[in-house]
C-alpha cells in the first residue's frame, strides 16, 4: 500500500510501519513481547577459533554481496528506471518504465540487505529484544551515510558509512554515546542544505571545475 504513496508521503508512511511493527512485536508473547528472548549461540565450525571472527567473515562477505548488488542495479536497466522514477514518476510511467514494480523491487532488495546486515546481532549479543531492534537510530544511521557520501553513484554509501562510523565510534569513546544521533542529525542538516549530492557531488563538481 505504501509503495503507490510518493515523495514525502511515501518516506512517512515507510517510517510508520516501523512503529507498528514494533507494537506489534512488543505485544505479540510468542516472541518475547516487551523483554525479548534469550538466544543460544551455535557452535563455532571450523576453521573459526572465536564466535566473533566467525561474526565478521560473514558481516564482510555480507558488505560485498551488498555492494556487489548496488553496483549491478546502478548499472542495469533497473537502476535506469530508479533514476527515471526519481527525477519524475509521472514522466516514467509515460515513457513505460513498470515504477511499480521497480519501487517494489527495491523495497524488498533494501530490506533483505539491511535484514540480513542486521541479523548477526543477536547472535553477537545473545539477545533481542523490540526496543533495540526497531531503533530509529539504526535507519537514521543507514540514511545518513548514504546522503552523506552522496546518493549518486554506488560508492558513495561506503564512503558515508565509513566516515559517518568513524565519527560516531569517535563521539562515543571522547564525548558520550548518546550524543551520537545529535551527531547524525547536525551532519544530515549540513548535507542536504550545503551538499545534497554528498560528499561524491563535491569531488565531482570540484573535478568538472578544474577541468574548466
Amino acid at each position: 500500500l505504501t509503495l503507490r504513496l510518493r515523495g514525502i508521503f511515501f518516506a512517512i508512511a515507510t517510517v510508520a510501519v516501523i512503529f507498528i511493527m514494533e507494537t506489534l512485536m512488543v505485544n505479540w508473547r510468542y516472541v518475547g513481547g516487551a523483554t525479548g528472548l534469550q538466544l543460544l549461540r551455535p557452535p563455532v565450525p571450523e576453521p573459526f577459533d572465536s564466535y566473533t571472527r566467525m561474526l565478521f567473515v560473514v558481516m564482510a562477505l555480507m558488505a560485498v554481496v551488498a555492494v556487489s548488488v548496488a553496483r549491478y542495479v546502478q548499472v542495469s536497466w533497473i537502476g535506469r528506471g530508479l533514476r527515471a522514477i526519481r527525477d519524475s514518476e509521472e514522466a516514467a510511467e509515460c515513457s513505460g518504465v513498470p515504477t511499480l514494480r521497480l519501487k517494489l523491487f527495491a523495497c524488498v532488495v533494501s530490506g533483505a540487505l539491511m535484514g540480513a546486515a542486521g541479523a548477526p546481532m543477536p547472535m553477537y549479543l545473545s539477545f533481542i529484544e523490540p526496543a533495540s531492534t526497531f531503533n530509529l537510530s539504526y535507519t537514521i544511521g543507514a540514511l545518513g551515510g548514504a546522503i552523506i557520501g552522496g546518493m549518486s553513484h554506488w560508492l558513495g554509501p561506503i564512503v558515508g558509512a565509513i566516515l559517518l562510523g568513524s565519527l560516531q565510534q569517535i563521539v562515543t569513546v571522547t564525548v558520550s554515546g548518546e550524543v551520537n544521533v545529535l551527531v547524525v542529525g547536525v551532519l544530515l542538516v549540513l548535507f542536504v542544505v550545503a551538499a545534497p549530492e554528498g560528499i561524491l557531488g563535491l569531488f565531482r563538481k570540484r573535478t568538472l571545475a578544474r577541468r574548466k
